[in-house]
């Protein structure tokens, strides 16, 4: 089917997308790994002895769930908008199909208030994700639309205990209750951040762990602005996956940068003594802070962190590095006398930034046009080039790509799909574009994203 005909069948025929809407919970296509999602408004304890009013979720009563697969055995998402507002849910990192990717227009149908949609997939990967909206993605991620996604390995490696940790900011002021989302200026400039660092939809937690066992924390950061760095203090730690590829070798669970979208795999030994708590700070530019606490409870198992079963490799294709096609990507400010356009999925009312001097001019119905085709099973370096001061975390949906080299340091050749691009660095990363489709290539410093740095690339025979 032409990318033309997809487009019109998504946004020309709203027959057909209800008829595809009211067919989605049918008894006959029910899966044994079926979950639900109610994404719903609600008002949520963060801050202590205060209550925060206008937060969403998917949940109804409190924070969104941790979603669990197997790598490789169908699944299917059932998702309900209780919002007053459209909305659509991204599956962030998990290489599917273009229709189930959950991204307005370029892949489906905004699902309206009151509305359902059923996403059907095959996770292909093992390792942590998460979720999210892409539409009014600021205000709804803001206010607490972002969920930890696990998909866990055929094959046991050993661990006691898993613990996903879904690391975010709120902007709450002293009350307990949101403020301003975000400020041009800073929109602008790096993003603005959060006032109130959670994990979990906690203020610095308590986590009992059972004394010397091994314990896999899954560290997802799904805040909209903050770039940091983490570390695991008073424990024996190693990280051994980033963002669901699994590392070559371990390395120590410090001085670890995570921008928004990435995340971490952290093996654990706890200690053997209840005492001896375990801390994961978050540095930040100016300071550092402790976000959670890790206590060990009860005698100790006294495991050992060689008795794990390294983590098997993803099925992620090698690009052919001998013969590929090299496609440049310039990350700057907008041009001037561009407007973002109005769309039910929202707008910031700024355009401030774009990708080859093209900024994305929201979440439209069309027509869109990609800023680049790659033809399908071959093998490409994408050279992106930042010309700004600021950081900006690149994600490209529907494929992972292989960091290659970086004219300011030195890159591990690690696998991944959201790469952190530093102030003036020009970076090559290589992929094989195996997976068909129109795939949503951003900024995700959110604010960077609803204000011109988004766009997308097809793939196509």
């Amino acid at each position: 089917m032409s990318h033309l005909t997809r487009r019109e069948l998504l946004i020309g025929s709203s027959a057909t997308v209800l008829a595809a809407s009211a067919g989605a919970f049918a008894a006959d296509r029910a899966l044994a790994g079926t979950h639900a999602l109610t994404l719903s408004h609600l008002d949520y304890g963060i801050l202590p002895d205060t209550v925060t009013k206008g937060m969403m979720s998917f949940a109804v009563d409190g924070p969104p769930p941790v979603l669990r697969f197997k790598q490789g055995e169908a699944a299917a998402v059932d998702v309900t908008n209780k919002l007053n507002e459209a909305s659509v849910v991204h599956w962030h990192g998990l290489r599917i199909p273009n229709g189930m990717d959950g991204v307005p227009y370029l892949t489906q149908y905004p699902i309206e208030a009151g509305d359902r949609f059923r996403y059907e997939f095959t996770p292909p990967d093992a390792g942590t994700f998460w979720y999210h909206p892409h539409c009014n993605t600021l205000e709804q991620m803001a206010r607490g639309l972002t969920g930890v996604l696990i998909v866990e390995e055929p094959e046991d490696p050993g661990f006691d205990s898993d613990l996903p940790l879904n690391i975010r900011d709120f902007r709450l002021g002293g009350d307990g209750q949101f403020i301003a989302l975000f400020k041009a200026r800073s929109a602008a400039r790096g993003g603005t951040l959060g006032t109130v660092s959670t994990v979990n939809w906690k203020v610095a937690p308590d986590f009992d762990l059972q004394a010397g066992s091994l314990v896999r924390l899954r560290l997802a950061v799904t805040d909209v602005t903050r770039v940091g760095r983490y570390e695991i203090e008073g424990g024996e730690a190693m990280v051994i996956a980033i963002d669901s590829n699994p590392l070559p070798v371990p390395v120590p669970a410090r001085d670890i940068e995570l921008s928004p979208g990435q995340r971490a795999d952290i093996a654990l030994r706890v200690p053997d003594n209840e005492d001896d708590t375990v801390r994961l700070v978050l540095k930040r530019k100016f300071d550092q802070k402790v976000i959670a606490h890790f206590r060990p409870r009860g005698g100790s198992v006294k495991r050992d962190l060689r008795e794990l079963t390294p983590l098997p490799a993803n099925p992620v294709p090698a690009p052919d590095l001998n013969n590929v096609e090299v496609m440049e990507f310039v990350f700057g400010w907008s041009p001037e006398g561009d407007a973002p356009q109005a769309s039910i999925c929202g707008t910031l009312g700024y355009t401030f930034w774009s990708i080859n001097r093209k900024a994305w001019q929201g979440d439209v119905p069309g027509p869109l046009d990609p800023l680049a085709t790659l033809k399908l099973g071959k093998t490409y370096v994408l050279r992106l080039r930042n010309e700004t001061p600021n950081d900006h975390p690149i994600h490209l949906h529907g494929v992972s790509f292989q960091l290659l080299r970086s004219n300011k340091r030195k890159l591990a050749p690690l696998v991944t799909d959201t790469a952190l691009l530093q102030s003036q660095e020009t970076m090559d990363v290589a992929l094989v574009a195996d997976n068909p489709g129109d795939w949503a290539f951003h900024c995700h410093v959110i604010e960077h994203q609803k204000t011109g740095l988004a766009g997308f690339l097809r793939i196509e025979d």
